[in-house]
């Protein structure tokens, strides 16, 4: 039998939050097997995994491509 697909998104109005003494980051996050939601979970990240996660997210958000170039359809970052 496969596996079912899973995928995360932001809560809706649930809000990030971060600890100033320790640096960790919550991300409020709905967990969802084939867009049914499974229930909610945060994603805890230490102050270097949320910028490392930040610096790759950038990057990616930041890509330009060559002109006359059709942007890649493929869901591989």
């Amino acid at each position: 039998m496969p596996a079912t697909p899973w995928h995360a998104s932001p809560r809706p109005n649930a809000a990030t939050t971060g600890d100033v003494d320790t640096g960790e980051i919550r991300v409020p996050l709905e967990l969802f097997s084939v867009d049914r939601s499974q229930g909610d979970v945060d994603l805890v990240l230490s102050r270097t995994e949320a910028e490392a996660l930040s610096a790759r997210l950038s990057y990616h958000l930041n890509r330009t491509r060559p002109c006359g170039r059709a942007p890649r359809v493929s869901g591989r970052v």
